[in-house]
């Protein structure tokens, strides 16, 4: 039997981790590209290496590990760079992804998805839920946690799906405009309504990254 899968997404600085984290905290099995992506590049990794041969050194930091700050920077004032640095991690955060789906226990999966929207369909999910603030707030986060340039700022949220794209392809909404007693809230809610999902889901089906869905 496969497990109910919900890709979780938003815009960046929506409060997607925080979201994650309490399902996890709740028992669901949590799956995050940003964590995969950071495995992926550690030093001796092979994408490390690509990223190197198209980047440069000027992105490796005196520890040998990638500076994720400088690439960032670079990738978000070059659309082409963009492009290609996902042409390197892309098919290697979706594969290892669909191995931990494969893996997984517990009685739903939440895989964490920040691009989920703005990679086209996804067969393999059964549900997607979109943590949802306005694009001004999102941009107040950013800049205080990241301490980015406004310039950085803007180039970063330019490159995503703009917020009533994210919401016309969700299936679930979680506000993240009042608080975090609030999201915390939401997320229980959630919890309850995808224990019953899961519950009730069909069997069997393909897992993977290009398995058919059922919905």
């Amino acid at each position: 039997m496969t497990l109910l899968r919900v890709g979780l997404t938003g815009g960046i600085a929506s409060g997607k981790t925080t979201a994650a984290r309490r399902f996890a905290e709740l028992g669901a099995t949590v799956i995050d590209a940003d964590e995969v992506a950071r495995a992926l590049v550690e030093p001796g990794m092979p994408a490390l290496t690509e990223i190197l041969a198209r980047f440069g050194d000027g992105v490796q930091g005196a520890d040998r590990r990638l500076d994720r700050r400088i690439l960032r920077e670079r990738v978000f004032r070059d659309p082409d760079a963009r492009r290609d640095l996902e042409a390197i991690l892309h098919p290697r955060i979706r594969a290892e992804m669909a191995a931990r789906v494969a893996a997984a226990t517990g009685p739903y999966v939440i895989l964490v998805i920040p691009l989920l929207v703005e990679g086209g369909r996804r067969d393999d999910l059964d549900r997607i839920l979109v943590v949802d603030v306005a694009e001004e707030t999102q941009r107040r986060r950013l800049l205080e946690r990241d301490r980015v340039s406004p310039e950085i700022a803007d180039a970063m949220l330019a490159a995503q799906a703009r917020r009533a794209e994210r919401l016309a392809r969700a299936d679930d909404v979680l506000s993240n405009e009042d608080g975090l007693e609030a999201l915390r809230a939401g997320v229980d809610a959630l919890h309850r309504r995808y224990l019953a999902l899961a519950a009730a889901h069909p069997s069997p089906r393909s897992p993977g990254p290009d398995g058919p869905q059922d919905r």
